[in-house]
């Protein structure tokens, strides 16, 4: 059994979500997870913000504009009258659901059921389809098995036992189809997984079950060796290790969400990423085998925030670091870098939420300086340290840019560098010339 999990593009229009029922139903018995067709779930973020701010005229001009655009894409993608009826009769059921959202206190869980709408209505609109075409599948709620715990985690006991019980008194399907994203918390209320979306929810469900694999369906080939955006002649690359594959994430490579593939990761099942677009492309396989004195893939983070901490008190003070870092958790900022000397620390953060109040507490610990606009480049591959040439060779691709930071040696698998993000496009072109050479 496999986990096959669908993107908002994937699904973004009736013409394609055909195509992906083509592809989903080569195959019997796997699990297939659905997001909201692309551009829903902003409308409905813009919905939910009009209701929280007491504009209720507002959300139901949004909702419906959404109406008249879910309206259209009956006739293109049924063929049956009762078909087309059934689905009319759904959708007028929802979109009336939200308005009644006008006439009650809008709060954190009114919102998150609003949004939870978008999954409900694509998932709907896909099995209605697949059974018109005579395919025999289930739809499965994710709100009868996606619970979250106290700490606002994945319960993954709860998930295994819910969802190992509906598919044995439902067996011998075609098809299980279930909504991504969205989940129960402990308290019952209607919540969603927030961190990774819908890869997240497959990820579970694939780590849970023991699935033969899990793949992410976007709308590029798998995972590149550098941007595509900025760099041309960029190529998928083939093989990945799960702490590549989360250090590529973590740092920029906006295809997957650098935690949605820890469970997979943990329970040994492969992930791999693959083109709707392109099906019969290879993509990106992830799993546990490592491949030695290899270069991956590039990848750089935008809109970093540098903040260097002077104190000539540092020097053999025991509790300095401890004092730096306790500011920043006070404030629930993470930390991207760090490097230290004997009288000074820099680091680096991507939310600025809290820097002005940050900076305030750090001005007790030394002089605080802030470089705004800067960019994490990192490269990821094998670089234990006993390699010899690998560091030598990325530092030197990267002669004519300043670097503001280095990180090395915290990780097997990756060195970054903090430089100014007007240089990250010439950054980028080097790194790629150098590791990756036209052959």
């Amino acid at each position: 059994m496999k986990v096959m999990k669908f993107g908002g593009t994937s699904v973004g229009s009736p013409q394609r979500m055909k195509e992906v029922c083509k592809l989903i139903t080569q195959e019997r018995g796997n699990i297939v997870v659905l997001s909201a067709m692309s551009g829903t779930t902003n409308s409905l973020v813009e919905i939910a913000d009009y209701f929280r701010k007491g504009n209720p005229e507002g959300a139901n001009i949004i909702i419906n504009q959404l109406r008249n655009k879910y309206t259209g894409h009956i006739i293109d993608l049924y063929a049956s009258g009762p078909v087309r009826q059934k689905m009319a009769d759904f959708l007028d059921s929802e979109f009336t659901y939200l308005h009644t959202f006008s006439s009650v206190e809008f709060d954190d869980i009114a919102e998150k059921t609003v949004l939870a709408q978008g999954e409900i209505i694509s998932t709907n609109m896909v099995t209605a389809y697949l059974r018109e075409q005579g395919v025999k599948v289930l739809l499965i709620n994710a709100l009868d098995f996606m619970r979250l715990s106290e700490n606002g985690e994945p319960d993954q006991p709860f998930i295994k036992k819910q969802l190992e019980a509906i598919l044995e008194e439902n067996p011998n399907y075609d098809l299980y189809l279930t909504q991504g994203f969205i989940a129960r918390n402990a308290k019952g209320d209607i919540d969603n997984l927030q961190r990774g979306g819908s890869d997240y929810t497959a990820s579970l469900i694939g780590a849970v079950l023991r699935a033969e694999e899990i793949q992410i369906w976007t709308d590029i080939d798998g995972m590149h060796n550098n941007d595509p955006r900025v760099v041309e002649g960029t190529k998928p690359v083939r093989q990945l290790n799960f702490e590549e594959a989360a250090e590529l994430a973590y740092f920029g490579a906006k295809i997957l969400h650098p935690t949605c593939i820890q469970p997979a990761r943990y329970n040994g099942v492969p992930v791999r990423l693959l083109n709707t677009m392109n099906p019969a492309a290879p993509g990106t396989l992830i799993n546990n085998e490592f491949v030695p004195g290899a270069i991956k893939a590039i990848a750089a983070k935008d809109n970093i925030t540098s903040i260097k901490i002077v104190s000539s008190r540092m020097l053999l003070a025991s509790g300095f670091l401890k004092r730096v870092f306790d500011i920043f958790g006070n404030y629930g900022t993470s930390i991207d870098m760090v490097t230290t000397s004997e009288v000074g620390v820099s680091l680096s953060i991507d939310d600025t939420s809290h820097l002005a109040s940050i900076v305030e507490e750090l001005k007790t610990c030394g002089t605080v300086l802030v470089d705004e606009d800067m960019c994490i480049v990192c490269v990821v591959g094998d670089l234990r340290w006993g390699n010899v040439g690998f560091e030598s060779q990325i530092t030197a691709a990267l002669h004519d840019v300043p670097v503001r930071m280095i990180s090395f040696g915290g990780s097997d698998h990756n060195i970054s560098f903090l430089i100014r993000g007007a240089d990250k496009k010439a950054a980028l072109q080097a790194l790629s010339a150098a590791l990756f050479p036209e052959e």
